[in-house]
Protein backbone atom coordinates (compact mmCIF):
# COMPACT_ATOMS: atom_id res chain seq x y z
CA UNK A 1 0.00 0.00 0.00
CA UNK A 2 1.22 3.49 -0.85
CA UNK A 3 2.18 5.67 2.10
CA UNK A 4 -0.22 8.59 2.65
CA UNK A 5 0.93 12.09 1.72
CA UNK A 6 1.95 14.49 4.43
CA UNK A 7 -0.36 17.27 5.47
CA UNK A 8 0.33 20.50 3.59
CA UNK A 9 2.01 23.12 5.81
CA UNK A 10 -0.62 25.68 4.76
CA UNK A 11 -3.36 23.41 6.12
CA UNK A 12 -1.71 23.35 9.52
CA UNK A 13 -0.92 27.09 9.59
CA UNK A 14 -4.35 28.20 8.40
CA UNK A 15 -6.04 25.67 10.67
CA UNK A 16 -4.38 27.24 13.70
CA UNK A 17 -5.14 30.72 12.36
CA UNK A 18 -8.78 29.67 12.39
CA UNK A 19 -8.66 29.83 16.18
CA UNK A 20 -7.87 33.56 16.12
CA UNK A 21 -11.49 34.82 15.93
CA UNK A 22 -12.42 33.00 19.13
CA UNK A 23 -9.19 34.07 20.81
CA UNK A 24 -10.14 37.62 19.84
CA UNK A 25 -13.65 37.22 21.26
CA UNK A 26 -12.28 35.83 24.54
CA UNK A 27 -9.73 38.65 24.79
CA UNK A 28 -12.47 41.13 24.00
CA UNK A 29 -14.59 39.83 26.86
CA UNK A 30 -11.75 40.69 29.22
CA UNK A 31 -10.67 43.98 27.63
CA UNK A 32 -14.03 45.29 26.40
CA UNK A 33 -16.65 44.09 28.90
CA UNK A 34 -19.13 46.68 27.61
CA UNK A 35 -19.39 44.60 24.40
CA UNK A 36 -20.08 41.32 26.21
CA UNK A 37 -23.27 40.37 24.30
CA UNK A 38 -21.79 41.27 20.91
CA UNK A 39 -18.63 39.25 21.56
CA UNK A 40 -20.60 36.21 22.71
CA UNK A 41 -22.81 36.41 19.62
CA UNK A 42 -19.76 36.78 17.36
CA UNK A 43 -18.07 33.82 19.04
CA UNK A 44 -21.19 31.68 18.74
CA UNK A 45 -21.59 32.57 15.06
CA UNK A 46 -17.98 31.73 14.25
CA UNK A 47 -17.94 28.47 16.20
CA UNK A 48 -21.23 27.42 14.56
CA UNK A 49 -19.80 28.26 11.14
CA UNK A 50 -16.69 26.17 11.72
CA UNK A 51 -18.75 23.28 13.10
CA UNK A 52 -20.83 23.35 9.91
CA UNK A 53 -17.59 23.41 7.90
CA UNK A 54 -16.59 20.12 9.56
CA UNK A 55 -19.76 18.55 8.22
CA UNK A 56 -18.74 19.75 4.77
CA UNK A 57 -15.38 18.01 5.17
CA UNK A 58 -17.14 14.77 6.05
CA UNK A 59 -19.56 15.16 3.12
CA UNK A 60 -16.59 15.65 0.77
CA UNK A 61 -14.92 12.53 2.13
CA UNK A 62 -18.12 10.58 1.48
CA UNK A 63 -18.32 11.85 -2.09
CA UNK A 64 -14.64 11.02 -2.64
CA UNK A 65 -15.28 7.45 -1.50
CA UNK A 66 -17.80 6.97 -4.27
CA UNK A 67 -20.10 4.41 -2.70
CA UNK A 68 -20.04 5.72 0.86
CA UNK A 69 -22.70 4.59 3.29
CA UNK A 70 -25.78 6.83 3.52
CA UNK A 71 -24.98 7.01 7.24
CA UNK A 72 -21.89 9.07 6.46
CA UNK A 73 -23.98 11.67 4.67
CA UNK A 74 -26.46 11.76 7.55
CA UNK A 75 -23.58 12.34 9.96
CA UNK A 76 -22.15 14.98 7.62
CA UNK A 77 -25.29 17.15 7.75
CA UNK A 78 -25.59 16.91 11.54
CA UNK A 79 -23.16 19.75 12.41
CA UNK A 80 -25.15 22.23 10.32
CA UNK A 81 -28.43 21.02 11.79
CA UNK A 82 -27.06 21.18 15.34
CA UNK A 83 -25.72 24.72 14.80
CA UNK A 84 -29.02 25.79 13.25
CA UNK A 85 -30.98 24.19 16.09
CA UNK A 86 -28.86 26.02 18.66
CA UNK A 87 -29.47 29.28 16.83
CA UNK A 88 -33.22 28.62 16.97
CA UNK A 89 -33.01 27.80 20.67
CA UNK A 90 -31.26 31.14 21.22
CA UNK A 91 -34.14 32.88 19.44
CA UNK A 92 -36.57 30.97 21.67
CA UNK A 93 -34.93 32.07 24.88
CA UNK A 94 -31.76 30.09 25.46
CA UNK A 95 -28.89 32.29 26.52
CA UNK A 96 -25.94 32.61 24.19
CA UNK A 97 -23.84 31.08 26.97
CA UNK A 98 -26.08 27.97 27.00
CA UNK A 99 -25.78 27.65 23.22
CA UNK A 100 -22.00 28.12 23.41
CA UNK A 101 -21.78 25.41 26.05
CA UNK A 102 -23.69 22.90 23.91
CA UNK A 103 -21.73 23.86 20.79
CA UNK A 104 -18.39 23.59 22.60
CA UNK A 105 -19.20 20.06 23.72
CA UNK A 106 -20.27 19.08 20.19
CA UNK A 107 -17.01 20.45 18.77
CA UNK A 108 -14.95 18.56 21.34
CA UNK A 109 -16.70 15.31 20.38
CA UNK A 110 -16.41 15.87 16.59
CA UNK A 111 -12.99 14.20 16.09
CA UNK A 112 -14.65 10.85 16.81
CA UNK A 113 -16.14 11.05 13.30
CA UNK A 114 -12.69 11.72 11.83
CA UNK A 115 -11.22 8.75 13.69
CA UNK A 116 -13.95 6.49 12.27
CA UNK A 117 -13.49 7.90 8.74
CA UNK A 118 -9.72 7.46 8.93
CA UNK A 119 -10.17 3.72 9.49
CA UNK A 120 -11.85 3.37 6.11
CA UNK A 121 -9.51 5.40 3.93
CA UNK A 122 -6.03 6.80 3.64
CA UNK A 123 -5.61 10.24 5.22
CA UNK A 124 -2.59 12.55 5.09
CA UNK A 125 0.01 12.10 7.82
CA UNK A 126 -0.80 14.45 10.64
CA UNK A 127 -4.49 14.87 9.74
CA UNK A 128 -5.91 13.20 12.84
CA UNK A 129 -3.44 14.97 15.13
CA UNK A 130 -4.38 18.31 13.57
CA UNK A 131 -8.11 17.60 13.87
CA UNK A 132 -7.68 16.69 17.54
CA UNK A 133 -5.66 19.84 18.23
CA UNK A 134 -8.01 22.17 16.37
CA UNK A 135 -11.17 20.67 17.83
CA UNK A 136 -9.71 20.77 21.31
CA UNK A 137 -8.69 24.40 20.79
CA UNK A 138 -11.98 25.49 19.23
CA UNK A 139 -14.07 23.50 21.69
CA UNK A 140 -12.15 24.82 24.71
CA UNK A 141 -12.36 28.41 23.46
CA UNK A 142 -16.10 28.00 22.83
CA UNK A 143 -16.56 26.66 26.36
CA UNK A 144 -14.43 29.51 27.73
CA UNK A 145 -16.72 32.04 26.05
CA UNK A 146 -19.71 30.30 27.61
CA UNK A 147 -18.16 30.55 31.06
CA UNK A 148 -16.71 34.10 30.89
Amino acid sequence: MEEPASLAPAARLLGYAGLLPLIGCAAGLVLLPMHHALLLDAGFGYAALIFSFLGGLWWGQGVARGKASPTLFIVAVMPSLVAWGLMLLRLLGWTTADALLALGIAILVSPVVDLILARGQSVPKGWIALRLQLSTGLGALTLALALL
